[in-house]
Parts: structure tokens; C-alpha cells; sequence
């Protein structure tokens, strides 16, 4: 992802004086709570990230009240046999129903601000994945089920190089962990869902491919590499959701977005996601270290 926007010189060709390439859009993964404190980092192109959670404040004002009354809608189609595998609309709908049950609501309540991310059920007692940056501002957090309940949860360990944390949800069992694909089932133009709650509508699935493979965003005090690009449509609120394929194994969690401007944090179908490689290998480490 470079920065290819540079103007020729002069000289009376109609091809050297075309219109420069545009640089990359600004890279936006949400804001934090209390308003409109964005904080941008720095992408290759000049562009903006942000971290994709959701916050109150004036600019979230919507997903604070969602954060505060919102149940997930159930999910109701039905699930088709393990050995199927789902392609075109009813098939989506039938991993949208299989996957749906593993995903999860993570709320953090500080002092002076909320936040609102996404996050995947590794385990049946409650152990959640999210990112670093859904959990990093501290406060209480907690963990709402796709079945409506709310449970307190707490910070298990973090990677915040890989911008990976384990939370560990109370008091509960048998959920349905996520299962996860391998890096080199994916490729470009393979069909995917992005799960997760996007400003704060919970319980959200949206669909598009696999559009690049190995993106690199510099956030100025860390580099994310190999991340996979998509254009399913990811907002605040869908940080640590998963990005699964067409038989539901996780092939990435969510962390980033480009959007048209650094005004503007809706998503413009450039979203970025950890591969499954990368999330399972610093998994296990987090887990090993938290033991």
C-alpha cells in the first residue's frame, strides 16, 4: 500500500499532464468514547486509522443508546448439515445462523468514557478474542451473549502488537466456540460475512469477498501486517468481530477501515482484517501466558 500520487512534469504530452492518481482514502477504524475523539493514526498513502470501536458521546450518541437498550435480533434461519457447503443467498443465511451464537457484544465502562466492540466466543466457559484497542482505554467490562444476556468479564492478557486481548466472560458454559480456517484456504474473490456490531446494532452480518491478501497499516507506533482486505462492510463497533468464509470457520478479526475522509468514519467497502494465522498462533501464547 504505497503511495503512487505524484504529479509529472510538463511536458506538452497529454499523458504526462493527466490528473494525478488520487491518494489512498483515509484509513478509519471508529473513535472512542466521549465524543468526537478520533484518534488518527498513519497508513501508508498518507491515510488516517482509527480504532473500530464505538463510543457515546455527540458523535455516538445513536450507538450510546443502543449500547444502553439494544437486543440482538435471534437468529432464525436453519442450519444446514456439517458436511454441506453453503454458496449463494440461503447458504449465507445458514452461516449466518451457524456463526451468529459465537459472536459477542464487548462493553467497557471507564470514568470518563464507554466503548463498544465486537468479540468471538473461543470457549465454552466464556473465553472472548477482541482487539487491544476495544479494551485498552481500562473501565469495567463486561460481555453481552447473542442471547441477550449480559455477564461481567475481565482482561485475561493482551498483545498489543498484534492488537489481539482475551477477555474471560463470568459465570458461564457451554456457548459455542468459533472455529477457525487456516491462511491458505483463502484467497481473492472468496465469498465472506462480517459479524459483529457495527454502531452498536448488535447482532449485524454483512457479506463481500476476500479483496486483497497481505495489507500492511502503519499505525505509527506499530505495524499490523498481513492483514486481509474486504469489502464486506465493516463500521465502529465491528473491532475484534470475526470475518468468516462460506463453510463459517474464521478467516480473520476485524480491526480497521478506510473511509472517504477524516470526517467520515462510515465504511467505503476497504476493511482490513488479522488473518487466522496470525490470531491463532498469538491465541495460544496469550493463553499459555495467562495459565
Amino acid at each position: 500500500m504505497t503511495d503512487l500520487s505524484t504529479r509529472p512534469a510538463d511536458t506538452g504530452d497529454p499523458a504526462a499532464t493527466a490528473p494525478p492518481v488520487p491518494p489512498l482514502p483515509p484509513i478509519v477504524a471508529g473513535h472512542r468514547g466521549g465524543g468526537e475523539r478520533r484518534r488518527p493514526r498513519r497508513v501508508a498513502g498518507g491515510a488516517a486509522l482509527l480504532a473500530l470501536i464505538a463510543g457515546g458521546g455527540t458523535a455516538g450518541a445513536f450507538v450510546a443508546e443502543r449500547y444502553a437498550t439494544a437486543e440482538p435480533a435471534a437468529a432464525t434461519a436453519t442450519a444446514t448439515t456439517a458436511t454441506s457447503t453453503p454458496t449463494g443467498g440461503t447458504g449465507l443465511a445458514a452461516v449466518a445462523a451457524k456463526v451468529s451464537p459465537s459472536i459477542v457484544t464487548v462493553l467497557v465502562d471507564g470514568r470518563s468514557e464507554s466503548a463498544l466492540g465486537s468479540g468471538v466466543v473461543l470457549g465454552s466457559d466464556g473465553l472472548v478474542l477482541t482487539n487491544n484497542h476495544v479494551i485498552a482505554s481500562g473501565g469495567t467490562v463486561s460481555v453481552r451473549l447473542s442471547d441477550g444476556r449480559t455477564v461481567p468479564a475481565s482482561v485475561v492478557a493482551a498483545d498489543t502488537t498484534h492488537d489481539l486481548a482475551l477477555v474471560q466472560a463470568s459465570g458461564l458454559s457451554g456457548l459455542t466456540p468459533v472455529t477457525f480456517g487456516t491462511d491458505d484456504s483463502v484467497a481473492v474473490g472468496d465469498p465472506v460475512l462480517a459479524f459483529g456490531a457495527p454502531l452498536g446494532l448488535e447482532g449485524t452480518v454483512t457479506s463481500g469477498i476476500v479483496s486483497a491478501l497481505d495489507r500492511q497499516v502503519d499505525t505509527g507506533s506499530e505495524k499490523l501486517t498481513g492483514l486481509l482486505q474486504t469489502d464486506a462492510a465493516i463500521n465502529e463497533g465491528n473491532s475484534g468481530g470475526a470475518l468468516v468464509d462460506t463453510s463459517g470457520k474464521v478467516i480473520g478479526i476485524n480491526v480497521a477501515i478506510a473511509t472517504a475522509s477524516d470526517r467520515s468514519t462510515g465504511s467505503v467497502g476497504v476493511g482490513f482484517a488479522i488473518p487466522a494465522g496470525t490470531v491463532t498462533q498469538v491465541v495460544s501464547r496469550l493463553e499459555s501466558q495467562a495459565r
